[in-house]
């Protein structure tokens, strides 16, 4: 199963791929960060977002896709970015036919360390221990994004996988 996970942020959001099947190693495919300027018009910084999930999702092909849950924060003008870029990602993904799963921040951390309140030293550590990394994906958006493909794979991967077998066999 080849994962597309999304860590949406409007000035760093961490974008990132991977194959896997439940309980075993998962492989990177590719991992990077979007970047914008946030002196630019929100609706240019969306669209650059907008255009480069859809040259990943283009280039690599993935199956389905997992993205953080946006939760709330005291500062609401950080919320609103995450939330717009986090459309952005569902919006990508519906248009490219993927199904698409929402998963908190503590749903990922259990998944990869075994612990809801992992800090990001400790993800980014297990993201690098699991993927057979020689260094540490960066920025931490990075590693948010490759934690987010394992977690989908490793925990709706397999629903996924019945769901796409029960419709073949009908």
């Amino acid at each position: 199963m080849r994962v597309l996970g999304v860590d949406p942020g409007l000035t760093r959001c961490g974008v990132a791929v991977v194959d896997g099947l439940p309980g075993r190693p998962c492989k990177l495919v590719h991992v990077e960060v979007v970047r914008s300027d946030p002196d630019m018009d929100l609706s240019l910084r969306l669209l650059k977002l907008d255009r480069r999930l859809a040259e990943v999702v283009a280039e690599h092909e993935p199956e389905s896709a997992a993205v953080e849950r946006v939760f709330s924060q005291h500062n609401v003008r950080t919320v609103m970015g995450t939330a717009q870029a986090g459309a952005v990602a569902i919006l990508a993904a519906a248009r490219a036919g993927l199904p698409v799963q929402m998963y908190t921040p503590s749903e990922v951390k259990a998944a990869v360390s075994g612990n809801g309140n992992a800090d990001k030293a400790q993800v980014t550590a297990m993201v690098t221990k699991l993927l057979r990394l020689e260094v540490a994906p960066r920025p931490a958006d990075a590693a948010d994004a490759l934690a987010l493909a394992i977690c989908h794979v490793w925990r709706g991967g397999a629903r996924e996988r019945l769901g796409a077998a029960l419709r073949r066999a009908r």
